[in-house]
């Protein structure tokens, strides 16, 4: 007897449903029914779509869709769930509408214009399990995605699942709170939720009290934080916050608990500089953030002239009480004497510390001592070569100067710098942040790879990376360097940066409803941003909000050009930079 044929496939399967339907119907049927259908329509449908899915069929309440490929099903899954954060910013609980979702992937089978099979049920029964507002996906699926995304994953073990007969490893997909526009401009320790805690031991080292007595040792306190906190990042099996975040906390009262909470970090440091005369004293404690209890402390003396070893010797033993079993190899790699002359080191803290205060006469300042530091000094400390061709790429973005010569020099230090020394991960950030500044984005990009793959937790060279990735047209590789980079940074500052970035990448994506929300998220944040402002009024150019975008247009000092604009961009590709340009065309630019 012949049997008639079957048609299968494997395939990423994705199914979603509303959270406590029931109760929004019974609250307001009619008003429910239309925000879903609304919801459908602008969300969930599109974002299908623009991740090469297919939806199979509508279940009233939820949603099946089918995907080639499981990243696929992942990304579009997370930016469903960061919408919806969006969508229900200031919507009471009660009338909240979150979606579940549940994605697996395995054999189906394919019936006219429906699926059916054990990849089905299983998509279906890991959504059931899901958080609202939350995703659950299939060790199978998981496999397949390691590795391939910038997400966190809880493992929440085996579960028994509705109807199937045997259990399933399921993962919870962490979404941190900072990589939503909503919840950045949000954030606040009383709403925001807690940051996921990382796989690998996570650290977050907090600002040392200045001791000396000495209000002008500022610097020094603080600069022996900064080479700490590098030394641990460069542990490729700790994940350690950036400074930025950190040094937010400077000159505040907090709670150990709540640091952790907002960084999402197990283990925090803090402790006191002391410096006299010619003796330094560092006094540390090491702190289980979720409990408050402290599990290290010591307190370390040394010569001002061995200020080196006395780093790595509070760096080695925060290293040996969080995670022991690390490799001596990894430990080494955590060392690191930048300059024999403790004057040069002096100047370049002091330099680093202007630099940091982002006006321009700070910024004159900052260059003096660089240039000090390589003419008298010590000739070949390359990171005082490359903290100087920073300088004039800040003085060119904040429009302190024109002066071509500046750029000429910008170049001759970043590749002095890159002479000395190619395995400073800081250093080769810098430098290679300054050539693709400079148009040379290849080697920049080559420079800022190096970079992270000898330090993954340098915050800055993932931030620069996400932009050369821009530059370079790849969008999908700059919005996972920007959210990595958000993890590493939660409280930065400076934070609009990384959220303009992340609008330019969904624009050229033709993703126009996310490109909107971090560009309207940068703006509010800086509203002085120029780059905010440029793509916030190509987003609502092309978005038909165009009387907001020559709003925007006509309060731009100087006034751009399209043709200016096209002679100088940093980007690539010729559809981006149409795209570009056809938007500022709809804003009214000259061109």
């Amino acid at each position: 007897m012949s049997r008639e044929h079957v048609e299968r496939r494997l395939a990423a399967i994705l199914a979603a449903d509303v959270a406590g339907s029931c109760r929004l119907i019974g609250i307001d049927e009619e008003g429910a029914l239309a925000q879903l259908k609304a919801l459908r329509k602008t969300l969930f449908d599109p974002k299908i779509s623009d991740h090469r899915g297919r939806i199979v069929k509508n279940t009233g309440d939820g949603a099946l869709a089918e995907f080639g490929s499981v990243v696929d099903a992942l990304r579009c899954a997370v930016e469903i769930q960061r919408g919806m954060a969006e969508q229900n910013v200031d919507v009471p609980q009660v009338k909240r509408i979150e979606f579940r979702i549940g994605i697996h992937v395995g054999d189906i089978v394919i019936e006219e214009n429906d699926i059916f099979g054990d990849g089905v049920n299983i998509a279906v029964r890991l959504e059931e399990i899901a958080e609202p507002g939350g995703i659950s996906i299939s060790d199978d699926a998981h496999r397949q995605i390691r590795g391939k995304v910038d997400i966190i994953f809880e493992d929440t073990g085996s579960q028994s699942l509705k109807n199937i007969a045997e259990p399933i490893r399921v993962w919870r997909v962490r979404i941190a709170a900072i990589s939503s526009p909503a919840m950045v401009t949000n954030l606040s320790s009383e709403t925001a939720q807690p940051l996921p805690l990382p796989d690998e031991p996570s650290i977050a080292v907090l600002p040392f009290e200045n001791m000396s007595g000495d209000p002008k040792q500022e610097y020094f306190a603080d600069g022996m934080v900064e080479d700490i906190i590098t030394g641990l990042s460069r542990s490729k099996s700790l994940f350690v916050i950036a400074r930025h975040s950190t040094f937010t906390y400077k000159g505040k009262a907090f709670d150990i608990k709540q640091v952790g909470r907002e960084l999402g970090v197990r283990y925090v440091l803090e402790g006191s500089v002391r410096r006299a005369g010619n003796r330094v004293r560092i006094s540390g404690q090491l702190i289980d953030a979720a409990t408050g209890k402290h599990l290290w402390a010591d307190r370390f003396d040394s010569q001002l002239d061995d200020i080196f070893d006395l780093q790595d010797r509070v760096t080695m033993s925060v290293i040996g009480a969080i995670s022991p079993q690390l490799e001596r190899a990894e430990i080494e790699r955590a060392k690191h004497k930048p300059t024999a002359s403790l004057q040069a080191y002096d100047y370049y803290l002091r330099a680093l510390a202007y630099f940091r205060k982002f006006t321009s006469e700070a910024n004159i300042e900052a260059l003096k001592l660089t240039k000090k530091i390589a003419s008298d000094i010590d000739p070949e400390f390359a990171a005082a070569y490359a903290l100087g061709a920073r300088c004039y790429v800040q003085r060119k973005t904040f429009g302190w100067s024109t002066a071509a010569q500046e750029r000429v020099e910008a170049r001759r230090l970043a590749r002095r710098a890159i002479e000395l020394d190619r395995d400073d991960p800081s250093v080769l950030a810098r430098a290679g942040n300054v050539l693709a500044f400079l148009g040379e984005v290849e080697e920049g990009a080559a420079l800022l790879s190096r970079a992270i793959n000898l330090d993954p937790n340098l915050a800055t060279a993932r931030h620069w990376s996400g932009w050369v990735h821009l530059y370079l047209g790849d969008v999908d590789a700059a919005i996972e360097q920007f959210q990595v980079t958000s993890r590493l940074n939660p409280l930065d500052p400076r934070i609009f940066i990384v959220q303009t970035g992340l609008a330019y990448a969904h624009f050229f994506a033709s993703r126009n409803t996310d490109a909107t929300l971090w560009a309207t998220t940068a703006f509010r944040q800086q509203p002085n941003y120029r780059s905010a402002q440029f793509i916030l009024a190509a987003c609502h150019a092309m978005s038909g909000r165009i009387e907001e975008a020559r709003e925007i247009c006509a309060q731009l000092n100087p006034p751009p050009r399209i043709s200016r604009i096209r002679d100088r961009t940093p980007f690539r590709r010729a559809e981006d930079i149409d795209r570009l340009a056809q938007a500022f065309r709809i804003a009214g630019m000259p061109e």
